[in-house]
């Protein structure tokens, strides 16, 4: 287990927690009410700031009872928090369904999973540099 270090932005905002044990994903909270009309979308801030350690990133996930229940999903799903980012921890909502849905403070918006992360060095293979027709599968490690 890592540690996560967060500030709150909002003193009153709740800390994010698992629901159960064992699950993947820390339920994000809306810091303030946002309505999102039918096809419409939304960034709903959660009050948060997070100090993801290098090596890692976090994955902003819908939540499927939201989804399930009023047609509503992050948009970007996952959204991707890089560990440099220091800023508050929003979630682009999109609503599908046919009625509009007003989301409370305080409501779980989204999940925050803290992933294992390797960064890639790109490089070119053999006499391919420059080259973008060819397919993934033919080159050679």
């Amino acid at each position: 287990m890592i540690k996560l270090p967060l500030k709150r932005l909002d003193p009153s905002v709740a800390v994010p927690t698992y629901a159960r044990d064992g699950d993947a994903g820390l339920d994000l909270r809306a810091a303030h009410d946002a309505t999102l009309e039918p096809g419409g979308r939304g960034l709903v801030g959660t009050g948060l700031a997070v100090a993801i350690p290098a090596g890692f990133a976090g994955l902003v996930l819908p939540r499927s009872g939201l989804a399930l229940t009023h047609g509503v999903t992050v948009l970007n799903a996952p959204g991707l928090v890089d560990a440099g980012y220091r800023g508050e921890l929003k979630v682009l909502l999109v609503n599908h369904g046919e009625k509009a849905v007003t989301v409370r403070r305080g409501e779980r918006v989204a999940q925050l999973v803290i992933q294992h992360v390797e960064r890639a060095e790109p490089a070119f293979h053999g006499s391919q540099e420059g080259c973008v027709s060819r397919s993934v599968g033919d080159v050679e490690a």
